[in-house]
């Protein structure tokens, strides 16, 4: 009997071992779209990674999007998120329809008007939330911002956040007109999310401007 136990147990472990290794294979990504002041008008790039993506992300996977605003610690600013199915025809309906709720979203940022305030920090601890209870190995956000926060009075994010283990892109970081100014402005405020980033614990911090090879960002798996 004792025998029976004990390759019982031998047995489990190497079931959850197996288990635990096909889901760290996963990669799960969390997209912030920034949709204050004028930056909203970018979202028709941010439109095309989406699309980029979800050719990509394979059955298992994970991916959101969601909207940066004024206040952004909340599920209510998520556009769309799913986890992809392991049945490969039901993977091709759940990516049509996150393009669908994607391509609405578009639409009304493009005649709406931005948020006054960017909550970039709220939504970053929305996304590492997000993440986490994924169970992904490989977890990435993608900010899609000129990374200018700006916060009114009564919001508080001057505190410690966790991105443990998160990949960090910020992607199509556009130059404001102070940045033209004087340059040291974009480079200071990027070099502080850096830093940021990873006194949080963020495996990695990438800028990209490059919109034409964005394989060299995302199609490396493992």
């Amino acid at each position: 009997m004792k025998l029976m136990k004990g390759i019982f147990a031998v047995v489990l472990a190497g079931l959850l071992a197996a288990c635990d290794s096909e889901q760290n294979y996963h990669h799960s990504v969390y997209m912030l779209v920034d949709t204050s002041g004028t930056y909203s008008k970018q979202v028709g790039k941010a439109q095309n990674v989406v699309n980029y993506l979800l050719g990509t992300l394979q059955p298992g996977d994970s991916l959101a999007v969601a909207r940066v605003k004024s206040r952004s610690f909340t599920e209510r600013d998520i556009v769309a998120k799913v986890s992809l199915n392991s049945d490969p025809l039901q993977v091709n309906s759940q990516k049509r329809a996150f393009a669908e709720k994607i391509n609405e979203f578009a639409k009304t940022q493009q005649s709406g008007k931005g948020s006054r305030y960017t909550d970039i920090s709220g939504g970053i601890i929305q996304a590492a939330e997000f993440l986490r209870e994924t169970g992904a190995g490989r977890k990435t956000i993608i900010i899609f911002s000129d990374m200018q926060e700006e916060l009114d009075y009564k919001t508080v994010r001057d505190f410690p956040i966790q991105l443990d283990g998160i990949r960090i892109i910020a992607l199509n970081v556009t130059k404001l007109d102070t940045d033209n100014i004087d340059p040291r402005r974009y480079m200071d405020r990027l070099e502080w999310w850096e830093e940021r980033a990873l006194a949080a614990g963020a495996s990695d911090w990438k800028v990209v401007n490059d919109m034409e090879h964005l394989d060299r960002i995302f199609a490396k798996r493992g």
